[in-house]
């Protein structure tokens, strides 16, 4: 054997090394990159109880009940399937019913979400109307571009 071909082994050889090392990385994460689960695929992987995990959905309407002492309960729901969430401490300002949000903590045994904290998805597509208004008069605005404000996050009396 020349000397290239040995160097064409030992280098198909590593190559080859490699690709199982990344494979085998590979399978032994897949279920943790996942970024959240939602309520109908922690139902489907029937996830134990005291698994840490994140769970990612809307905030149901009417579910948010607040106690004297900052602990919060809420259900969170992806359309299908619910979880009834228990948080102890101060939520973010963009938390509210509607509201998309990613909980990490884990299920007790009676099947309620313990979290121990709680990230509130914003609306990319929110732009205050001041500024959507600026846009429009310099000229840079296209329509279609950007939703109004909703009407809660607007100042009172502003009109659209």
């Amino acid at each position: 054997m020349t000397r290239k071909q040995r160097r064409l082994v030992l280098i198909g050889a590593a190559l080859g090394v490699l690709g199982l090392a990344v494979a085998l990385v590979l399978v032994a994460l897949k279920d943790s990159v996942v970024f959240f689960n939602s309520p109908t695929d922690v139902q489907a992987k029937q996830v134990q109880p005291g698994t840490r995990f994140r769970l990612g959905g809307l905030v149901a309407q009417g579910s948010v009940q607040r106690d004297a002492a900052l602990a919060v309960r809420f259900n969170i729901t992806d359309g299908n399937k619910t979880i009834p969430v228990a948080y102890k401490g101060i939520l973010p300002d963009l938390f509210r019913e509607g509201q998309g949000v990613i909980t990490e903590g884990a299920l007790d045994t009676a099947g309620t979400f313990r979290a121990d904290s709680v990230l509130a998805k914003h609306d990319e597509n929110y732009m205050p109307k001041d500024v959507a208004d600026a846009l429009k008069k310099q000229g840079h605005w296209k329509e279609g571009d950007n939703k109004p404000a909703p009407a809660a996050a607007r100042p009172s009396g502003a009109t659209q």
